[in-house]
């Protein structure tokens, strides 16, 4: 199986060494993005503003992989805060709002750049 390394200018460079996402036959997996604007500006707004970015970024990755949200499997949310749960969930859902995807919610102890949430996924193609 190829894996075809997948990047767009319409979401944030990845800050490390990985790849925004890779496609592997009919799986996309999409790296963890974090409330980062395209241009790469931290939104360091409140729980809400910060989820929607990164589900706008993760949109972004996914359309270039020529896949959609509506074709995401599974999703690992990561939270600076359980508190949050109830606001990131209820930006969540406006994203995925028929079928949703399999899904885990951690809190964690530290995200990159104190960022609230983080999020990964894996879609098929």
């Amino acid at each position: 199986m190829k894996k075809e390394i997948i990047s767009t200018s319409e979401a944030p460079a990845a800050i490390g060494a990985y790849s925004q996402a890779v496609k592997a036959g009919e799986l996309i997996f999409v790296s963890g993005q974090i409330p980062l604007t395209p241009e790469g500006e931290l939104i360091s707004g409140s729980v809400d503003e910060q989820t929607e970015q990164v589900l706008k970024n993760m949109e972004a990755i996914l359309l270039e992989a020529g896949s959609s949200l509506s074709q995401v499997v599974k999703v690992n949310i990561y939270a600076a805060n359980l508190v949050d749960f109830t606001e990131i969930n209820r930006i969540y859902a406006g994203f995925f709002e028929n079928e949703p995807p399999a899904r885990a919610f951690v809190e964690v102890s530290c995200l990159p750049k104190d960022v609230k949430v983080e999020i990964s996924c894996t879609a098929i193609s």
